[in-house]
């Protein structure tokens, strides 16, 4: 393969639907961005799952190369904010949905989407983290912001997940009681080495017996939605906190508005897309500063591109542990 030329895995669809493939790829090929990345690693988030299974319409036009991070090396720019040799990470903008994605040896974006990698961090940690580990780091930071109560615990739902164990083990670091929900009951050792000091079943929280419960959590963040966030809603304590940054269970929100004017909880929206330059950097920053050697093992597996289509399906189907760092070249 020359140097001008590199692999990716591109989506494409017929009449079948969505089809991947993996692909030679020209740098001619590439979206018109004034900078252009070595990609070392990306990351598999469950929005990757949906667009390379073709099961949610995430892509918006093909043919489209997956993979909604990646951090890389500074090859070529024609910006001011970044030069040849640079560290780089990108998260969300729309990349691996309507611009070109991670899931390549190469990359090409604009500037204004990149943040500098921290100093100390490398990139595969970067990706360790990925887009869950910012959005978790984003729905600590709103609670800490709403100045929860730390003598109440915090619930973390969907917690075997990317974004849960990372919020778990953040919370824990930080000195937070911390109880996990999981629908995975084989994972509770895994959750209490992160840091949980207890775990709650899926189940309990998936069935809303009253619009009220009694004052548990100070705060919560919940990844699932739908039943599993109005009972968390229904448990929180008066002027609690809601960081809401999830849809595995479903979009919808089957509650009443008493937890809000009775205990005058708050719910805090977590978008993680196009969130401002300085809270990415906030985050991570922070998540150099807490794992200074990087997640614990227990909470990362590696895959290669050309093997990344397996856990593609395995994480709709909620059989991912933790996160999956998707390393790009050989």
């Amino acid at each position: 393969m020359t140097k001008s030329s590199f692999n990716a895995l591109v989506l494409r669809q017929d009449e079948s639907g969505t089809v991947a493939t993996m692909e030679p790829l020209s740098i001619d090929d590439l979206p018109n961005g004034d900078v252009r990345i070595a990609v070392e690693y990306s990351s598999l988030n469950y929005k990757d799952g949906l667009a390379i299974t073709g099961m949610g319409k995430v892509v918006r036009s093909f043919p489209m190369v997956p993979g909604i991070d990646f951090a890389g090396t500074v090859e070529e720019s024609a910006s001011p904010l970044f030069n040849p040799g640079d560290k780089v990470i990108l998260t969300g903008w729309g990349v691996g949905e309507t611009w070109w994605g991670g899931f390549a040896e190469k990359a090409s974006v604009k500037s204004e989407w990149l943040v500098a990698l921290p100093a100390g961090m490398t990139t595969k940690q970067a990706m360790s983290y990925g887009t869950a580990g910012l959005t978790a780091g984003l729905a600590v930071n709103a609670l800490e912001n709403h100045e929860v109560d730390r003598k109440r615990e915090i619930l973390v739902t969907g917690a075997s997940g990317g974004v849960g164990s990372v919020a778990v083990l953040m919370l824990a670091q930080l000195g937070y009681r911390v109880v996990a929900s999981t629908g995975r009951p084989e994972q509770e050792a895994y959750l209490k080495d992160l840091g949980a000091e207890s775990i709650i079943a899926r189940d309990v929280l998936a069935t809303l017996s009253k619009p009220l419960l009694s004052e548990r959590w100070g705060g919560v963040i919940d990844t699932i939605g739908s039943h599993t966030l109005a009972s968390a809603m229904a448990g929180v304590c008066n002027r609690g906190a809601v960081a809401v940054c999830g849809l595995a269970g479903g979009t919808d929100l089957p509650t009443t508005i008493l937890p809000l004017i009775l205990r005058g909880i708050t719910v805090i929206g977590i978008e993680s897309v196009r969130c401002p330059i300085e809270d990415r950097q906030r985050v991570w920053s922070r998540l150099a500063s807490l794992f200074p050697n990087g997640l614990p093992d227990s909470l990362v597996q590696e895959v290669s591109l050309a093997n990344v289509l397996s856990p593609a399906k395995s994480i709709l189907q909620g059989q991912v542990r933790g996160r999956i760092v998707v390393r790009t070249g050989e």
